[in-house]
């Protein structure tokens, strides 16, 4: 059974960083993808950012390009997401999700995937 974890989440101020973590474990092939999605209140969930195993290929949404960047650190089987200059908008719950489908990085934050962990919270405010 996949099993993630976040943490890292917490409250800054515009302008600032912070760095997400996803502790993963119980992958039974080597092929599977990983994605930080983030909902806002009362907004629909959306795809952030996402990175494939399979040569490290990443994606991110346009509304973060530039200012976050995902990683993975093969190690720890964690997957990273620093962000850099926060801004309001960027406030609310984030999910690591894993699925071991075949998605391609092009199009891996838009597809659904099969496990989720609990959400660590990210507030950006003065």
């Amino acid at each position: 059974q996949v099993q993630l974890v976040e943490s890292g989440g917490g409250l800054v101020q515009p302008g600032g960083s912070l760095r997400l973590s996803c502790a993963t474990s119980g992958f039974t092939g080597d092929y599977h993808a990983i994605a930080w999605f983030r909902q806002a209140p009362e907004k629909e969930r959306e795809g952030v950012s996402c990175i494939i195993s399979s040569g490290d290929s990443r994606n991110y949404a346009d509304s973060v390009k530039g200012r976050f960047t995902i990683s993975r650190d093969h190690a720890t089987n964690t997957v990273n997401l620093i962000m850099n200059s926060l801004k309001p908008e960027d406030t609310g719950v984030y999910y690591c999700a894993a699925d071991e489908s075949r998605f391609y990085y092009t199009d891996c934050i838009d597809r659904e995937y099969k496990y989720w962990g609990q959400g660590t919270p990210v507030t950006v405010s003065t």
